[in-house]
């Protein structure tokens, strides 16, 4: 942007360099000003802007440069002079320059002032021992990791936004997580009292221990751990890390020292330009005091960056506040909070909607006419959300019956599609793009979702318009008469289906391998568990290989579901349900032995509940040597067959449905597809084994077997097609073959068979043209494909434990071999069940 050859270019220069430093400074670069601005960047942190909303993520694997926002070249590129560990110290307003503490000196025009804020750690005796931390930059989780390598328990003292997502990076570090917070309940600001109180027990649930209405007065030497947190109720918490997360202040040192404007309680005071008191000095973000408000979320920051570049060149632009709504999931559990979220304006209404069974709340807080959304709570569930903004951002007329919009079971939710948005609708309130910015994006030849999220900002802040925008994207390219992509995510442009088809062709056995040939960016929580599930079902490789490990989710990194006490099942394959009494034996002697719940399913096979993480390898050991193997309970793969007793023992049976289901579960154990995958094998027409419930079902009858496709239980159970009739064995499973490998082959990522023949144009039919008349030519390849499949089969648990290093992650804890304390069990009806709060046993943990 700086141009040797012009003779006055006005310089800029931007004393910080985080989100919203750089927003500013992409705002100037986008405007191509090259010759017109000279902009200098002064960052006081060692390296150039990065996202901090996402930092969490660091410990999930993300690496610095996997968060940075920008880098030299990209700088370099729009000719901006930047340095970093360049603080700055002294401003001189007469001579308009500013000095960095190594001495150098900018000249300025126009200075920008955006230092952000620094986190507030409170006055609490003992704060400054060591161990005792903050959550602000990638330098403060450089510590808080090489903390936990020295520690078991952790602390996080505040409960709000931040403070939760900071408890959620010790959880991932393997210690024991508490959450101190001194108001009665955790996120006052964005949540009511009802969902603080959801929120608690969802999170309680995760193995956080949530502790409000705490102030600390003192930490001192612990017993047990490091410290001992002393409370002025007179409890004590023990704990090895404190980590402070009790809200942020406005980083105005600077400022102040050179008689700017300040408000009473900090604060740099800006005006509707985001101009300080002195005309050639603007403030933006945190450190900004706009009409008595400082704004801590990244959006406001945003509007500030882009009015200010406007006023400083001359263009016409007001601040006038900001939309604080905040779409989260933290710890994984949903958090949404809209406008008046505590119902505070005058004669505001509410409808609430709560189920405890399952941890969901939501409210909405309408106007006293009830024509207009006013605000919203959501907790455990954030489906509705995006259209609830849309409402309350946009004044939209609510409908008749507002309620409708957040409960369950009303059968006419009115839809707020694409179409149902005025082009001045805000999409992106973090960059504060409307429907129509969008639009015009596509209109002006943008046709790919990256080029429109590129072009316009959208879903590039916290990301939560991200399906709207492609709901629009993909309206507008439908009403232009285009194409409509079904790319899998950015990083893909391609279908489920294609990648597929690539993988196979090719012959490519990694996620890198793909990613590098044909994919960009480095992948997302969509495209990594979808081409993991893909790179199963084509080679069948071990899962927990190293190249495939990053692409599994929880479930299957352990081999295990992990339940809601943070312990995990273990369940053995039963094929068709036939269990000799020396094995029965032997799964009761291992319940007995690590103390386990059980429970037959109704897959007809036995669950062993409460193991714990550490305790996996050696259960599964002492099952593999009796002759069991894994159940693939976790996976979306092939789970259980049912059977009836067949014409073995049945009086009405017409075929031997046992041995018939044992065979097929032996065939296809181990084949991963789009979602899980349930059988059933009923001996006669009686149908006792619910044959038709199941995505493949088989009923016996005189001349054979019928074969019924994509049925399925659970939420919205589909009752299965009749496929074929009277089949002969040989038939039968080549039609299953056919049939399964089809699916796997053309389905979506995590859609059920049942959705998939729904969704199948020509349905039935078209299905019975392919798998019967091969319409397609496919069915030799089908065939070899699956043949594959059967012939590579192996016990994901057998190869786990002959291998000592897949073992080790199996560890309670990273630093220590210690068991959790947090999980705790009591006794019900002769069995162990989860404690819950109230019946836990304090633990002190003792150091090594």
């Amino acid at each position: 942007m700086s141009q040797s050859n012009e003779v006055n270019p006005q310089r800029i220069v931007v004393v910080g360099n985080g989100m919203v430093g750089h927003h500013f400074v992409e705002q100037l670069a986008e405007k191509s000003l090259s010759g017109e601005v000279a902009v200098s960047v002064l960052s006081a942190e060692p390296r150039l802007a990065y996202d901090r909303v996402h930092l969490s993520e660091y410990f999930t694997g993300k690496t610095a440069d996997d968060l940075a926002l920008t880098d030299e070249q990209q700088y370099q590129q729009w000719q901006v002079d930047y340095r970093t560990n360049a603080k700055v110290v002294d401003i001189d307003r007469q001579a308009k320059q500013v000095t960095t503490e190594t001495g150098e000196v900018f000249p300025y025009d126009k200075l920008v002032l955006a230092t952000g804020s620094y986190p507030f750690v409170p006055p609490i005796p003992g704060n400054d021992q060591a161990h005792c931390l903050v959550y602000r930059t990638i330098e403060d989780l450089e510590a808080i990791q090489a903390s936990a390598k020295e520690s078991k328990v952790g602390v996080v003292i505040g409960g709000g936004l931040l403070g939760l997502e900071a408890a959620n990076a010790l959880k991932q570090l393997g210690l024991e997580t508490h959450v101190v917070e001194f108001a009665p309940q955790l996120m006052a600001v964005q949540v009511d009292v009802t969902g603080g109180r959801v929120l608690k027990e969802k999170i309680e649930d995760l193995g956080v221990s949530v502790h409000t209405q705490k102030a600390t007065q003192n930490i001192a030497p612990g017993e047990s751990c490091r410290y001992q947190l002393q409370f002025a109720d007179g409890e004590v918490l023990e704990t090895d890390m404190v980590l402070f997360s009790a809200g942020i202040r406005p980083s105005d040192q600077l400022a102040k020292s050179f008689d700017l404007e300040m408000g009473e309680r900090g604060g740099i005071v800006v005006d509707n330009q985001c101009r300080t008191s002195d005309e050639n000095i603007y403030a933006i973000g945190e450190c900004a005091l706009w009409n008595n408000f400082i704004f801590g979320l990244v959006a406001p920051g945003y509007s500030m960056a882009k009015v200010a570049a406007q006023d400083m060149l001359g263009e016409q632009a007001s601040f006038t506040g900001a939309d604080m709504s905040t779409k989260l999931k933290l710890m994984g559990v949903d958090v949404g909070s809209i406008g008046d979220a505590h119902a505070k304006t005058p004669g505001a209404l509410s409808y609430v909607y709560e189920n405890q069974a399952e941890g969901i709340y939501k409210k909405m807080v309408v106007s006293n006419d009830k024509t207009k959304l006013i605000g919203a709570v959501l907790v455990g569930d954030n489906s509705d959300y995006d259209t609830l903004l849309q409402y309350a951002l946009n004044g939209l007329d609510l409908p008749e019956m507002p309620e409708s919009l957040i409960l369950p079971m009303a059968t006419e939710t009115p839809a707020l599609g694409a179409d149902a948005l005025p082009d001045s609708a805000t999409i992106c309130s973090c960059h504060n793009v409307t429907k129509g910015d969008v639009v015009s994006a596509v209109q002006s030849g943008n046709t790919d979702l990256s080029d429109v999220k590129s072009c316009t900002k959208a879903s590039t802040g916290c990301g939560g318009c991200a399906a709207l925008l492609k709901n629009i994207v993909d309206s507008e390219l439908l009403n232009l008469g285009m194409e409509v992509k079904k790319d899998i995510c950015e990083h893909f442009a391609y279908s489920r289906q294609e990648l597929f088809d690539i993988v196979r062709v090719e012959e490519i056995k990694s996620f890198d391998e793909l990613l590098a040939k044909h994919g960009k960016g480095l992948g997302c929580d969509v495209c990594k568990p979808t081409v993991g599930s893909i790179l199963a079902s084509v080679w069948n490789d071990y899962i927990l290989e190293k190249a495939h490990q990053p692409l599994q989710d929880t479930n299957d990194t352990y081999l295990a579901n992990m339940q809601k006490d943070g312990t995990y099942s273990v369940v053995p394959r039963v094929a068709g349900g036939e269990i000799t009494p020396d094995k029965l034996i032997v799964l009761g002697e291992v319940a007995k032995k690590y103390n386990l719940y059980t429970k037959i399913t109704g897959g007809q096979r036995v669950d062993l509940f409460g193991a714990r993480k550490e305790e996996l390898p050696e259960i599964w050991r002492e099952l593999v040597d009796a002759g069991f193997e894994t159940g693939h309970a976790y996976g979306k793969s092939v789970r259980t067959v049912k059977s009836c007793v067949g014409s073995t023992w049945c009086r009405y049976g017409v075929q031997d449905s046992v041995s018939m289901a044992i065979f097929i579960e032996n065939r296809y154990k181990g084949l991963r597809a789009p979602h899980k995958l349930k059988f059933a094998v009923s001996g006669c027409t009686r149908e006792c084994a619910e044959a038709q419930s199941k995505d493949i079902g088989i009923i016996a009858t005189e001349n054979g077997w019928n074969l019924y496709v994509c049925g399925n239980g659970g939420m919205k159970p589909r009752h299965a097609d009749l496929f074929a009739t009277d089949l002969d064995d040989e038939t039968l499973i080549k039609y299953i073959d056919r049939v399964l490998m089809f699916y796997i082959k053309t389905g979506d990522r995590l859609q059920r068979t049942s959705v998939w023949m729904e969704n199948m144009e020509g349905g039935l039919d078209y299905l019975k043209q392919v798998v019967v008349e091969d319409s397609l030519g496919l069915n030799d390849e089908l065939e070899t494909q699956m043949a594959h499949i059967v012939s590579t089969y192996q016990c994901e648990w057998k190869t786990t434990i002959e291998d000592p290093e897949a073992l080790k992650r199996f560890k309670p804890f990273v630093n220590s071999d210690q068991s959790d304390s947090n999980i705790q069990f009591v006794e019900e009806r002769g069995q162990i069940r989860p404690a819950t709060e109230e019946e836990k046993i304090p633990v002190k943990v003792e150091m090594a």
